[in-house]
């Protein structure tokens, strides 16, 4: 999981170049920040920046990160800002959303929100998928909006709020890159990159990354990532192909990599889940103002 420390030292370093006037902006030590970096630098296994005594760059897979981090990370501080401005805030929900495209969603709704019952706050957090019901089952998040399916015994399910078609990531050399499209029995004869799923229901796990095709075949299981950007990076290396909601493409298209259809695939489908139990008393007219955006998504 992408720890937000890890997150703000990286897109701050990227964009500073100066390991100090970064440990100043995020109010730590300059150590601080360089042992977080090359913590991050490890568990991607290449160097995102590189340093001597005078210069700090980013290298190629530096940048590449940076491009895919930042946008999100920007629409999540400008919702954030939104919903918190104004004062005599007296109540808050917290939102979780996993992919770009579900935090457009948050991001609206929260606007709307804030608009309807403006002495509330509203802060909003993207979910790692290795982790997807670890944050609010320590109670530190209200509603999210996530990949389905979801069954848990204390977790209740709502209604999907949009879905996505199914896709696959691949090497721009591989056989399947140009096909018009490609079927779900065709990862039989590919490695699939898959997530660490030491925290993730197997259930969720055999719908996004399936072991079998429909007819049985074994599908080849290739490197077990711990967070999205691993993902582009072993896909762009030629190391395997992955699953993926088409709309990712708007988002993380790059020299290298191309989104190719699956056209005999089920959709992604995206919907909310909040704790069965103790339930924030803002999560139904959040579901009131969130099924509203989500009309014109």
């Amino acid at each position: 999981m992408l720890e937000r420390l890890e997150l703000e030292a990286f897109l701050t370093l990227a964009e500073q170049l100066h390991f100090g006037r970064t440990a100043e902006r995020l109010h730590v030590t300059t150590s601080r920040i360089s042992q977080t970096i090359r913590k991050l630098e490890r568990r991607i296994g290449a160097p995102l920046f590189e340093r001597n005594s005078r210069t700090v760059t980013l290298t190629p897979l530096g940048k590449q990160l940076r491009d895919d981090l930042r946008p999100a990370y920007d629409q999540i501080s400008a919702g954030v800002t939104a919903a918190s401005r104004g004062h005599n805030v007296q109540r808050t929900i917290t939102l979780g959303f996993s992919g770009a495209w579900s935090g457009n969603l948050l991001v609206r709704a929260t606007e709307l929100f804030r608009n309807r019952y403006p002495h509330t706050a509203v802060d909003i957090e993207e979910i790692q998928l290795t982790d997807p019901l670890g944050r609010m089952r320590s109670g530190a998040v209200d509603l999210q909006l996530t990949e389905f399916p979801i069954a848990e015994p204390d977790i209740t399910t709502g209604a999907i709020m949009f879905s996505e078609p199914r896709g696959l990531l691949v090497p721009q050399g591989h056989s399947f890159a140009t096909r018009e499209s490609v079927a779900l029995e065709d990862l039989a004869d590919t490695t699939l990159v898959t997530l660490d799923d030491a925290l993730i229901p197997r259930y969720w796990m055999d719908h996004h990354f399936p072991r079998r095709t429909p007819s049985g075949r074994p599908i080849p299981q290739g490197p077990a990532t711990t967070f999205w950007p691993e993902v582009l990076v072993h896909v762009s290396q030629g190391i395997g192909v992955s699953t993926v909601a088409l709309r990712a493409e708007q988002f993380h298209a790059r020299p290298g990599i191309v989104f190719v259809p699956v056209h005999d695939g089920p959709t992604i489908d995206y919907g909310l889940m909040w704790p069965s139990a103790g339930r924030n008393p803002l999560v139904p007219p959040f579901l009131e103002v969130i099924a509203e955006a989500a009309q014109h998504e």
